[in-house]
């Protein structure tokens, strides 16, 4: 509380006299001031601030300064609906994961955040990229930066995250093609009027240095600018595997006028790593190694990604009720990655053959977005009305090689006593190595209406028309190919509420898929006849905020279809007959028990199986890695004023490895923990203790013979400052 009260003291001190002493050379009405709304967030000891004004208001003269403890829970989302919407009227299961659950964890990666989110496991990626499952789905490509797509395959770093966003089942009507199991959206760290400078540094097990610094400062009552960096030099627990990266992020805020804000930013990231594609299998399980063994050549596995991001937004909020909105982001993204990695083992296990190729991808994405929403009254009846238009081009150049061992055998057999090699190996094309060039234009309108039709009852309703206009040239033969999809989406919910803080809600929506998949870069002669996958999810749910807790559960159903399959009476020929279907139900619980304890966690129960045959397995097959039962809860409680303890769990059902469900991972349960230390007004020192009790599993895989062993005990110790 002294901290806190030290905080409101500066920012009144400091701020308050700012902003008193503008000036505004055009005289204005007294009633017709705006207010500079800061909110005080205590996270890492050190206090942040969101400013904004309100919509009515033509000059700045006053400021209100609210404090807030830390938190686990969002009450609001401005993606799920693109419209500040409170979570609990929103009808479809979001998970957030708030900076203060961020920080608290040490969360570093996106596999640390799905820990936490329920219906989301995360896979292997082949050691070179985010790769989540979502309700039973399998993408790289569903990501998104402040409601942008994102969607080159690399591992994306928290630095300059405000919050991660889980948005699960179908979203095309906000976010276009794709997302079938749902999205990940990162919310960015914005500039604003408080002061904030804090630096972080890190270092623990396996030889992890980590530092990272937020740095944020107002000039005057119009600009604020704002600065995000975080460097890393670390080993990680497998032999020879290291990971080094940086990330920039600057950022700027302008008030332009007396109802219009723009905001900047651009960001640097770059990543380079051992790529680690883990462990092969044997008589169904993984083998039977020390958890640190590499499989492979580790001198000759690497993978490099640098992302250069620009962005742009503007928004006007008019007297009248009407808002308009504009964002472009313009992302350079050029990843390439090296692996010389395990297929499968011999009939009696003694030995290993390994493989090896190379990819390169190169990809420019320009998006912008223009969003016009307008809010109206008839009578009783409200509604919030959203408008909007999507275009956008992504230009993409794509290579692989194979790697030929010894100059001519495409694999090497290796003792599994022994599998961590140098060994010679050159990288050249195979006949079906990928040289390509592709181009995706992307136009979109949608339109959806946010109705609250009395105190009780919300109805949601919204359309969305893609055009995808793909053109594929294989640089090879000179062969191009085209295909454009026309893709319409629509999204229904309904909800209810019996009480204010108690939502009931029922909702439907549509994705696709276009032919070319996810990364758009597999277009053939036969693909390129064949029409979207289809994505229809059902789904109902409560949401109850109940003291300071925010409680979750949703029932639902996802059927995927027009899946490629093998025509019965021609195998020749491809058909779109194979389905799936996901099914299952969720509980999240997020929020504070008490002032001094605060939780999340989440438990879901799904099945995902195959229900027509397709191309890759039979009717009645399970989906893999999409586990029978998953929980997770975190509990952070505050001890004392200067000491807080952390304690966590997380607990996975057995799951396939692939498709074919020769290759099972056991379930696993594994305790987390952490401590919690003020050392003064503007110090605070975290330690976090992975796998408290050094137990072994096996985390994820990417097909059976790539499966990648869990951390045994991990210790990561923190010190962060302000300044």
């Amino acid at each position: 509380m002294r901290m806190l009260a030290f905080r409101t003291l500066v920012v009144l001190v400091f701020v308050a006299p700012a902003v008193a002493r503008a000036q505004d050379p055009a005289p204005q009405k007294p009633d017709s001031a705006a207010t500079l709304k800061v909110t005080i967030d205590s996270i890492n000891g050190v206090a942040k601030a969101r400013a904004g004004f309100d919509s009515s208001a033509q000059r700045l003269d006053r400021v209100v300064v609210t404090a807030k403890r830390r938190a686990y829970s969002a009450g609001n989302s401005s993606t799920a609906m693109k419209i500040d919407t409170p979570l609990r009227d929103t009808p479809q299961s979001v998970a957030v994961v708030t900076r203060a659950l961020i920080a608290d964890q040490g969360m570093q990666s996106m596999s640390d955040v799905a820990r936490y989110v329920p219906g989301v496991t995360m896979a292997q990626g082949e050691g070179n990229r985010d790769a989540p499952v979502i309700r039973g789905n399998s993408s790289t490509a569903d990501f998104f930066v402040d409601g942008v797509r994102d969607d080159v395959q690399y591992f994306r770093d928290l630095y300059n995250a405000e919050r991660i966003e889980a948005l699960k089942g179908p979203n095309a009507m906000i976010f276009g093609r794709g997302g079938g199991g749902g999205v990940i959206n990162r919310v960015t760290k914005e500039a604003g009027w408080l002061p904030v400078r804090t630096l972080t540094a890190e270092g623990g097990s396996h030889d992890h240095r980590r530092a990272s610094l937020d740095v944020n400062q107002g000039f005057g009552t119009a600009f604020a600018a704002r600065f995000n960096g975080m460097y890393e030099n670390s080993g990680l627990f497998r032999d020879a595997t290291t990971l080094e990266r940086f990330g920039i992020n600057p950022t700027a805020t302008l008030i332009a006028g007396p109802h219009s804000v723009a905001r900047i930013g651009y960001e640097l990231f770059d990543d380079k790593r051992v790529a680690d594609r883990g462990v092969p299998s044997f008589d169904g399980r993984p083998v039977q190694t020390n958890v640190s063994t590499f499989f492979g050549d580790p001198d000759a596995s690497h993978a490099h990604a640098r992302v250069h991001a620009a962005a742009l937004s503007a928004e006007h909020i008019a007297p009248s009720g009407l808002t308009i909105r504009n964002k472009t982001r313009f992302a350079h993204y050029d990843k390439f990655y090296q692996n010389v990695f395990p297929g499968g083992t011999s009939a009696d296990g003694a030995s290993v053959n390994l493989n090896a190729y190379n990819n390169a991808t190169r990809r420019a994405n320009l998006f912008n977005q223009t969003d016009v929403v307008y809010a109206a009254t008839t009578g009783a009846v409200r509604q919030t009305l959203l408008l909007g238009a999507e275009v956008g081009r992504q230009a993409s150049d794509n290579f692989r090689a194979t790697g030929y061992f010894n100059g001519g055998a495409t694999s090497y057999a290796v003792p599994l006593s022994a599998p961590t090699v140098t060994v010679p190996v050159s990288f050249r094309q195979s006949a079906t190595d990928a040289d390509n060039h592709v181009a995706a234009l992307v136009g979109a309108l949608y339109a959806q209406n946010q109705i609250e039709l009395t105190s009780h009852w919300q109805a949601i309703a919204g359309v969305r028309y893609d055009r995808f206009d793909l053109r594929y040239r294989n640089n090879r033969n000179d062969q191009r190919l085209r295909r454009t999809d026309r893709m319409i989406s629509p999204r229904l919910g309904l909800v209810f509420k019996p009480a204010e803080p108690l939502s009931l809600y029922g909702s439907y929506g549509v994705s696709h898929l276009p032919s070319s998949g996810d990364q758009f870069s597999s277009l053939n002669a036969t693909t390129s006849t064949l029409e979207p996958e289809r994505f229809r999810n059902y789904e109902v749910g409560a949401k109850w905020d109940v003291g300071g807790l925010a409680l979750e559960a949703a029932a639902y159903r996802l059927d995927r279809t027009n899946t490629s399959a093998k025509d019965p009476n021609n195998s020749d020929l491809t058909v779109q007959t194979g389905a799936q279907r996901t099914s299952g139900y969720e509980l999240g619980v997020t929020g504070s028990l008490s002032d001094a304890w605060q939780v999340s966690g989440g438990w879901t129960k799904q099945r995902a199986v195959i229900t027509s045959t397709t191309t890759a397995a039979q009717a009645g097959a399970s989906v893999p890695l999409v586990p029978h039962h998953t929980l997770s809860l975190w509990n952070r409680y505050q001890a004392l004023p200067a000491l807080g303890v952390g304690l966590g769990v997380v607990h996975q059902a057995r799951v396939y490895t692939a498709i074919d469900n020769s290759v099972t991972l056991p379930g696993f349960t594994r305790a987390d923990a952490a401590l919690f230390l003020s050392l003064g007004r503007f110090v605070r020192a975290q330690a976090n203790i992975e796998n408290l009790f050094d137990r072994r599993y096996f985390a994820t895989a990417q097909g059976n013979n790539n499966i990648l062993p869990g951390a045994p005990r991990t210790v990561r110790v923190s010190l962060t400052t302000g300044f």
